[in-house]
């Protein structure tokens, strides 16, 4: 299974026809991501990166739902860490 994680555009920083590629954040965390899967992607877009490549767009409220449901994951794992 492969999962896809939403993150926002803040800039392109390279528009090279073979590697476009941006700075996403992923809810505080910046990464610099290959956009050219998503050619008309823009700053203040959301994507859905797959392994450092963007996938396709995805509206805003998708990804700030999607976000927090990674979120409450992430609390429940670390409420089973503390009960070990």
């Amino acid at each position: 299974m492969c999962l896809a994680i939403p993150g926002k555009l803040l800039k392109v920083t390279s528009h090279a026809e073979l590697a476009r590629e941006g700075i996403v954040d992923f809810d505080g965390i910046k990464k610099s991501i290959n956009i050219t899967f998503t050619p008309e992607a823009k700053p203040g877009d959301y994507l859905l990166v797959h392994v450092g490549f963007s996938i396709s767009q995805i509206d805003e409220e998708a990804a700030i739902r999607t976000l927090g449901m990674l979120r409450e994951l992430s609390e429940l794992d670390d409420l089973e860490a503390g009960i070990s």
